[in-house]
């Protein structure tokens, strides 16, 4: 089953691929998706992540298997015949999802997929990123990112990349991050003060972000509150392809820099945040490339540089 569904771009929208895992529901953005095979006995790795259900090689590739239902701590499938794999590809990564059913493929907004409260995802420890209700049942968003993070911690954010930079001074360009994943918000947050940018805030999504430059547009001179945005793409309530249009769509604001940085980066990705406007478009994983994204756009020509 290939996927290859396109979405206009900065509508808000989504395609979420339902599937189930033990008993319960949960979904994954169709843009992560590469392809979706039918199960079949993997080759096991000696000694590997309990999690590693092994590995597989369609198309010359080799790709590791996670087994969500060890990872979700679920009962493993009773029945293998309706069993799939979901190849994927986000931060540059190939990795298989073993599921139990792929159930179908829904068009919704951001707008109507909530939160998880801190209940759920207790100081970011949680894989929750959102919940929408669909058909009369609750699906739950998995943070993918997370989950390969906490087997592979070398898969997320570069932070070594920053400690090769060096020695920096120190600059006071506000600049405003939308991150819905709390852990990726506060690595973003540390390695941007290690780079020296130690004007900083962090919004938990794209619709908060937008409230916060509505504001800085009311007070009259945004300029003093925001001179870059970062945008993730995936986010609850407001993904970084609206926020992006929403910017480059406003007169006042226009202007301002949009870095787009998230593990979505691919080519067709890209063609979409050129269509909307941003101004660079980094992969999750390179933090140092982010923060010459920063030196570049603002940083060099900033009167708030300290010398």
């Amino acid at each position: 089953m290939e996927t290859n569904i396109l979405l206009e771009s900065g509508t808000n929208e989504l395609e979420i691929l339902e599937f189930r895992v033990g008993g319960n529901y949960y979904g994954m953005n169709v843009a992560k998706i590469k392809e979706i095979l039918t199960y079949k006995k993997p080759t096991p790795i000696p000694n590997g992540h309990p999690c590693i259900e092994g590995i597989f090689m369609p198309r010359e590739t080799i790709i590791s298997i996670i087994d969500l239902a060890k990872c979700l701590h679920l009962e493993p499938s009773g029945d293998e015949s309706r069993d799939m794999y979901i190849v994927t590809n986000f931060n540059q990564l190939h990795t298989a999802f073993h599921v139990h059913e792929v159930v179908g493929i829904h068009r919704v907004s951001w707008a109507d997929i909530v939160k998880p409260d801190e209940t759920i995802n207790t100081a970011g420890a949680g894989v929750a990123t959102g919940i929408i209700k669909y058909d009369k049942k609750l699906i739950i968003i998995l943070d993918f990112e997370k989950i390969v993070n906490d087997i592979s911690p070398e898969t997320s954010l570069r932070v070594s990349d920053i400690a090769q930079l060096g020695d920096r001074p120190r600059n006071e360009i506000p600049i405003l991050v939308a991150e819905d994943s709390p852990l990726l918000g506060k690595l973003i947050l540390d390695c941007l003060h290690k780079a020296g940018y130690s004007n900083v805030t962090v919004a938990s999504n794209g619709k908060e972000a937008w409230d916060k430059l509505k504001e800085y547009k009311a007070s009259g001179d945004y300029r003093k509150h925001v001179n870059c945005v970062i945008t993730d793409i995936e986010m609850p309530q407001m993904d970084g392809h609206r926020l992006t249009k929403l910017i480059k769509d406003d007169d006042d604001l226009k202007e301002v820099p949009v870095i787009i940085f998230s593990s979505l980066v691919n080519e067709e990705m890209r063609r979409k945040g050129e269509r909307l406007g941003a101004n660079a478009q980094l992969s999750k994983p390179e933090i140092g490339s982010l923060v010459a994204a920063i030196d570049d756009l603002v940083g060099k020509n900033s009167e708030n540089k300290a010398s």
